[in-house]
């Protein structure tokens, strides 16, 4: 069974994450700013590298002014 990280959903997930960045026009460092994480924090989710929980991508969504299901449809 392959790790979830790597499964077409996750995948998914944070290609949404990476757009919804790109349409606050937020850069990783603002955002990681927002969220009091390193810059690396952001890099990493966005890359895959840093599985995401449920609550840390309520707080991605809060900040991009997105509802949670918006990453996860």
């Amino acid at each position: 069974m392959p790790k979830t990280i790597y499964t077409k959903e996750y995948r998914n997930v944070i290609e949404k994450l990476k757009n919804a960045r790109s349409e606050t026009g937020f850069k990783q460092e603002e955002v990681a700013k927002k969220l009091s994480k390193p810059q690396s924090y952001v890099s990493k989710s966005e890359s895959g590298e840093r599985r995401l929980d449920i609550t840390e991508l309520k707080k991605f969504a809060d900040i991009y002014k997105k509802q949670i299901n918006y990453f996860i449809k």
